[in-house]
């Protein structure tokens, strides 16, 4: 098991965010874990800082989430992303427009963050989110998931969300 450190950030008490410290591009950088996103996601304007632009594919999908109904989106394979121990290569990110998120951080002096840890890392990596010790754990890699394989969420009362 892989334990990583939590930060939540109260935004004004009107809920929380769970943030990760994560390595890419070889700069360490924030990242929101959001059980609700399906797939991991990083901000446009700050990857654009760090490679090529031609790097990055436009992808015939369009995005729904963030405050719209639909915005342009890109992919870009990620030679190596790190959560803390856990070490991720080759993976294919989704590029979006997150200025609504980092704007809102901004309004509580926090730092832009590169991106959103989502389901695909979350589910692969079998992450448990323990609130109350403030980390987040991943087991190592599984050997195949199916497009099939059901997914099946158990709520445990010590405050751990699961993903089985």
């Amino acid at each position: 098991m892989i334990e990583v450190k939590l930060k939540l950030l109260n935004l004004h008490n009107d809920g929380f965010h769970a943030l990760v410290d994560v390595v890419v591009f070889g700069k360490k950088f924030k990242a929101v874990v959001d059980t609700g996103a399906s797939r991991t996601v990083l901000d446009k304007s700050m990857v654009e800082k760090y490679i090529s632009s031609d790097m990055i594919s436009i992808s015939d999908l369009l995005s729904t989430g963030l405050g719209t109904n639909s915005m342009e989106s890109y992919t870009l394979k990620v030679e190596e992303m790190s959560i803390g121990d856990l070490v991720i290569s080759n993976m294919e990110v989704a590029i979006l427009d997150l200025s609504t998120i980092n704007n809102a951080f901004e309004q509580v002096s926090v730092k832009p963050v590169i991106g959103v840890i989502g389901g695909d890392i979350l589910v692969k990596y079998r992450a448990i989110i323990n609130y109350p010790l403030k980390k987040i754990s991943f087991s190592e890699v599984r050997k195949h998931i199916s497009k099939d394989t059901k997914v099946s969420f158990e709520k445990i009362d010590s405050g751990q969300t699961t993903f089985d």
